[in-house]
């Protein structure tokens, strides 16, 4: 059942939300680091640079179509209509992060990587909108969706702004990403979904953390039998968190009302 009125565990959110900001502002700017696009594995096939990190992007292709696909589907259950186009964006955001993605690592540098981000956080913030309305109020996640997708834009923008500008700052980007998945962890934690199968998110959290710690150990992971990066198996970790979201929306069932705070029932 979604939330009547506003809780205690609505503070813990907005906390956190807060916390965040200030944190984009308190900490000292970092410019994006130059070593970070020196990838482990720069082997080449079929005319295509860094084959693997480039094609690895293609999970991100399939989840981000057969996802959009599910979610329109009349047959994928959702109390009201509206309550489609978090997930929508979600799966568009991820279908575009192939493109970014693969775009960036046939010539990695500042200016593509703004391309393999924007995307992201299209994917990061629609995702948490999703769960409010799952979890909370249908409303107030839609009312969210938009300011969320701005926010999320907006620090990728300013990043990479900052950049040319010579006084680069990717602090509030890293923010908004870690503060996302402890945002979507929290809303999984403290409200149960109006939906079957909400704790799948649970699982796209674990894809999600062993995403970035393959991504942290790039080359010792190519080292270890010269088959394929950490980076590369990031994509394809990352990419299965949005396959875990597929599976949940295409095998889920409603269990609980729809009244939120100030929610009204509509027809299907």
């Amino acid at each position: 059942m979604l939330e009547t009125k506003p809780s205690n565990k609505h503070w813990y959110l907005i906390a956190l939300a807060v916390l965040s900001v200030a944190a984009a502002f308190v900490l000292p700017a970092l410019p994006q680091p130059a070593q970070y696009h020196q990838f482990a594995d720069h082997r080449h096939f079929l005319g295509i640079a860094n084959f693997l990190d480039v094609v690895s992007n293609l999970g991100f292709l399939v989840a981000g179509i057969a996802g959009l696909r599910v979610t329109l589907s009349p047959r994928t259950v959702f109390e009201q209509r509206r309550e489609r186009w978090p997930y929508a964006i979600f799966f568009i955001g991820v279908g575009l992060t192939a493109l970014g993605s693969g775009y960036y690592h046939l010539l990695p540098d500042n200016g593509r990587l703004f391309w393999d981000r924007l995307p992201m956080t299209v994917a990061f913030m629609s995702l948490v909108s999703a769960q409010v309305v799952d979890r909370i109020s249908i409303r107030a996640g839609l009312v969210l969706l938009g300011p969320l997708l701005l926010v999320g834009a907006g620090s990728a923008v300013y990043w990479i702004m900052t950049e040319r500008a010579g006084a680069g700052n990717v602090v509030p980007y890293g923010v908004l990403q870690a503060a996302s998945a402890i945002l979507l962890l929290a809303l999984v934690v403290l409200y149960p979904s109006r939906y079957t199968h909400g704790s799948d998110l649970y699982w796209a959290l674990v894809a999600y953390l062993a995403a970035k710690l393959l991504e942290t150990f790039d080359g010792e992971v190519l080292a270890l039998g010269h088959l394929a990066s950490g980076h590369t198996l990031k994509h394809l970790a990352a990419a299965l968190a949005a396959f875990v979201v597929l599976r949940m929306l295409a095998s889920r069932r409603l269990t609980g009302g729809v009244t939120g705070w100030g929610d009204q029932p509509s027809p299907r």
